[in-house]
């Protein structure tokens, strides 16, 4: 027989226990969010060099990476077709001086004789016009002296600027045509930093530059590429920085900071909550956030991730608890318990 009368009877389970624990977070604006970038050192100025004469090459006086003055000889071409072509010019010069020289006198002499009547007014005219083309070609004669001896002189290609070469291509024996390239001018002066910024950000007006040192210098937006590059895919931006040391060299590579685009929006301020507070179940992402104990969706549109955190926008305000892990168990409506912070 059972004495059920000595049986103990069954504690009640404890309603605080079945209760879930949800780790939570209280989310920050995301004011102080940043997009870290790579730039380059460059001289505000880099101008490429060339001949204003075609020319082979004689001589080169001048390396890549080489400090050069102001008017400094860098290249020279072989002098000689330059110099035929100005004893051409002069032979035509003077050609030209002597018919005009010869011109006048005859002008003169149908002047005085026209004056007593040997000759009809129609000859003077004549004589007349004949001088004024002559004046006109010994006109044209002497422009094309003086191109001749300007091209003379192009055949030395002089530095415009001081500054430093960071490019030379043009090597002794080349066959060069006016206008190509032979080397790149880095003009002494203020420097930039040059920054690609991916496709579809725009580059920010100012931002943050991290030298090889630690030392940070701030950043203002000087010129940004209109188009997207077509094979980077990459927006070119220049950026114009103050007080740059010595020591950090042209083409010196630094890390650029920069406020992650719109951190604020017409619709609100942006927030940063933990990767693992998204919860992309349903119509879209949302958070859980915490009230009173139980925990109800927010929807919200993300903006940026990284390995850590997102920045979304939502219906959120500063001090809002949101749960940072296991959101994929979380319904609405059910209770749920904060883990001490």
């Amino acid at each position: 027989m059972t004495m059920l009368g000595c049986q103990r009877a069954a504690e009640p389970t404890s309603t605080a226990d079945s209760v879930p624990l949800v780790r939570t977070t209280t989310i920050e604006p995301a004011l102080g969010a940043a997009q870290g970038l790579s730039g380059t050192v460059q001289a505000r100025v880099e101008a490429p060099l060339a001949f204003q004469v075609g020319g082979r090459i004689r001589t080169r006086h001048a390396d890549a990476g080489q400090t050069v003055r102001g008017g400094e000889v860098l290249f020279e071409l072989d002098p000689a077709d330059l110099e035929q072509a100005v004893r051409a010019a002069e032979a035509d010069a003077a050609a030209a001086e002597a018919a005009w020289r010869t011109a006048q006198a005859d002008v003169a002499r149908v002047r005085d004789l026209q004056a007593r009547a040997f000759v009809s007014a129609q000859a003077l005219d004549r004589a007349e016009l004949t001088l004024r083309e002559a004046q006109s070609r010994r006109d044209a004669a002497a422009a094309r002296l003086a191109q001749a001896r300007n091209a003379r002189g192009y055949a030395q290609l002089r530095s415009p600027a001081a500054g430093v070469l960071v490019d030379v291509s043009g090597q002794p024996g080349q066959v060069v045509s006016p206008g190509q390239p032979v080397a790149v001018l880095a003009q002494a002066g203020e420097r930039e930093i040059e920054v690609h910024f991916p496709d579809g950000v725009l580059p920010p007006a100012q931002g943050e530059a991290v030298l090889p040192d630690g030392q940070r210098r701030p950043l203002r937006l000087r010129e940004a590429a209109p188009m997207v590059d077509a094979l980077a895919r990459t927006r070119r931006a220049r950026y114009s920085v103050a007080d740059l040391p010595a020591t950090v060299a042209l083409g010196s590579v630094v890390s650029a900071r920069f406020a992650l685009p719109g951190t604020a929006s017409a619709d609100g301020v942006r927030w940063r909550v933990p990767i693992g507070a998204l919860d992309e179940r349903g119509e879209g992402p949302r958070v859980w956030r915490v009230r009173d104990g139980r925990p109800e969706p927010v929807a919200v549109r993300v903006r940026h991730t990284d390995d850590r955190q997102a920045t979304v926008e939502g219906d959120l305000q500063a001090g809002d608890r949101v749960i940072a892990l296991g959101t994929h168990l979380i319904q609405p409506g059910m209770a749920v318990r904060e883990l001490p912070r």
